[in-house]
């Protein structure tokens, strides 16, 4: 049996992944519609949050990579991408529905198959393509980066925002210190963290 990789030895597929498989476990969670409007509002508040970190990182730091080493990376990257934007603007509807609206399930019903897709081409397709086709160091570096941009990143969709670099990279931090403030101001969750610790309690 092999040690399971340090913190030191991951890389951004590692983190893009782990990523997955949290947001997967909360999408199970919602799906047994159990518990109140309020505790169903929380976890979908830290889902888009998370969604929203995963998806600036990975068109910041991941896609470009792809664009980079792949022969169909434009391609690739472009249909990641829109994919990312059809799932920003079901998370921006869904953000403003309360949980005890019926159209709350419909929208998250339709969010989870979004995911869902996206995960599993990524999963299949382009994260074991580009293992392939980097250097590890190169993946490896990129997890750094795509670690630091989940810090300080948005927490909230923003369909309208700009999804290419350099853009994203420079606009990324100050929509991430707006949408930190407002969720601080609101009470609002803003971490898988966040959610554990309040688990643990």
């Amino acid at each position: 049996m092999t040690n399971p990789p340090t913190a030191d030895d991951h890389d951004a597929v590692d983190i893009l992944v782990s990523d997955h498989r949290e947001i997967e476990a909360v999408l199970v969670e919602l799906a047994t519609r159990q518990g109140t409007p309020e505790h169903r509002r929380h976890l979908v508040d830290v889902v888009i949050a998370e969604l929203v970190r995963h998806s600036v990182a990975e068109e910041a730091y991941v896609y470009p990579v792809a664009r980079k080493v792949l022969p169909d990376g434009n391609e690739i990257a472009d249909r990641e991408i829109a994919e990312h934007a059809d799932a920003e603007r079901t998370m921006k509807e869904l953000e403003s529905t309360d949980a005890s609206d019926p159209r709350f399930d419909e929208l998250l019903t339709q969010l989870t198959a979004i995911v869902r897709g996206h995960v599993a081409e990524e999963e299949k397709e382009l994260f074991p393509r580009l293992r392939a086709a980097t250097a590890r160091e190169e993946l490896v570096e990129a997890a750094a980066k795509v670690t630091a941009i989940k810090e300080i990143g948005p927490t909230r969709p923003h369909p309208g925002s700009p999804d290419h670099p350099p853009a994203n990279k420079l606009i990324a931090p100050g929509i991430g210190l707006v949408d930190r403030l407002r969720d601080a101001l609101s009470g609002r969750p803003t971490s898988m963290d966040e959610l554990h610790h309040k688990r643990q309690r």
